[in-house]
């Protein structure tokens, strides 16, 4: 089975954190789904490097990682998922969707009104116990 290792943000601002959608997919289980921004590790890069090159690429948006939280790991039908996970600061609200197809900022208490992506579930249960 295919391995994906992959990074993650939880992006918070005033009390709020940023979810994006993704955009239609052919893999079903994760087309349209909601998740905590991120992508791929390449090759010589840090998990923090990945992270703020990733969210400027995505969301034209400027972070600072903070602290790493738990790293997930999840099986899709075609792949496992080795996500690690960083709660992040940002310098400001205004982004540029490039990837997803839409956003929204929502408090902790309404993470769960969302379709997450099954691997991010395990991010919003623990964000819900914080």
């Amino acid at each position: 089975m295919k391995k994906v290792n992959v990074v993650a943000a939880v992006i918070e601002d005033n009390g709020e954190i940023l979810c994006v959608q993704r955009g239609s997919n052919k893999l079903e289980y994760i087309s349209e789904k909601f998740e905590f921004p991120g992508g791929k590790i390449e090759e010589g890069e840090t998990l923090e490097m990945t992270i703020i090159r990733e969210i400027q690429e995505e969301l034209n948006m400027k972070i600072v990682p903070i602290e790493q939280l738990p790293t997930v790991e999840h099986t899709y039908p075609d792949f496992h998922l080795t996500m690690h996970v960083f709660r992040c600061s940002c310098e400001s609200r205004m982004l540029e969707l490039t990837e997803h197809i839409s956003f929204s900022w929502l408090t902790k208490e309404e993470l769960r009104s969302l379709d997450w992506a099954a691997a991010d579930i395990p991010i919003v249960d623990y964000l819900l116990s914080k």
